[in-house]
């Protein structure tokens, strides 16, 4: 069996995964699987995944009967993995040669720990570097973020995904409430960023007029739902504290976005 299962769902990708299947064929460590699993495209996608499947041993192909979305797809993509780890790759992502051998190396270093996430740069420390959960917790409210990290940015322990019980499916932050939920129970391993390319474009649900309006409140009610989880490793103090400048912070987007509205 390989060592990471690299996972690329897709939907209607024709234009862009032919260049994201060869950046993790251009991987420098190469004990891996790639998993792609289309999503019911309507275009060229599962011809061109199909055309490099059958060239290389160590991809494989999955069609789904019907469109589960993007976080549903993930879970169907990590329900076929074989390997130690998994890690997502984006069908309109690109993964530069060094991300597996960074990623892989990081989580051998430290086999207690869940999950690795690409994280801000820490001036004290080198990475890669393990913290608790309860450290990832405070730091993710402290300047880090590491729960706002698209699944690009991390690698996760096979075992530990399918303990938490994967992603919750959830619209838009079912990365965050993943995060959230592993570091909960197990420890984090900080890692360099620069790991991967991530492509913006239209067709992206980040970029549609809901995700900008709904982002805040769904990264609100994540928050709480985790704040009120009785294994919650925060003190109900620290809780408060970081409410206070979480709804800061909100206030700040919104002022920003307004005055963004008034110079359109």
């Amino acid at each position: 069996m390989p060592t990471v299962s690299v996972l690329m769902t897709a939907y209607n990708r024709e234009d862009l995964i032919a260049e994201a299947i060869e950046s993790v064929l251009s991987s420098v460590y190469e004990d891996f699987e790639l998993i792609i699993v289309d999503d019911c495209s309507k275009d060229r996608t599962v011809e061109i995944a199909q055309r490099y499947a059958a060239k290389d041993k160590r991809i494989s192909v999955y069609i789904n009967e019907q469109n589960l979305g993007d976080y549903n797809n993930r879970n169907r993509a990590a329900s076929y993995a074989t390997g130690k780890y998994i890690k997502y790759s984006d069908s309109d992502d690109i993964m530069y040669p060094h991300c597996l051998q960074v990623m892989v190396t990081a989580m051998e270093k430290y086999p207690e720990s869940g999950f690795a996430l690409c994280a801000k740069e820490d001036h004290h420390h080198t990475y890669p570097m393990l913290v608790s959960g309860k450290e990832a917790y405070r730091e993710h409210f402290e300047g880090f973020g590491h729960f706002d990290r698209a699944p690009g940015s991390a690698i996760i322990r096979k075992d530990v995904f399918d303990k938490v019980g994967g992603f919750s499916g959830e619209r838009m932050i079912g990365d965050s409430d993943l995060w959230f939920r592993i570091a909960m129970y197990y420890p984090l391993v900080k890692i360099v960023t620069g790991l991967y390319w991530a492509r913006l474009h239209e067709s992206q649900e980040s970029q549609t007029a809901y995700a900008q309006k709904q982002y805040v409140a769904l990264r609100n009610m994540i928050i709480e739902r985790y704040f009120a989880h009785n294994d919650c490793p925060l003190s109900q103090s620290e809780k408060n504290k970081y409410r206070q400048q979480v709804k800061k912070r909100n206030r700040l987007v919104l002022v920003k976005q307004f005055a963004i509205k008034l110079v359109r």
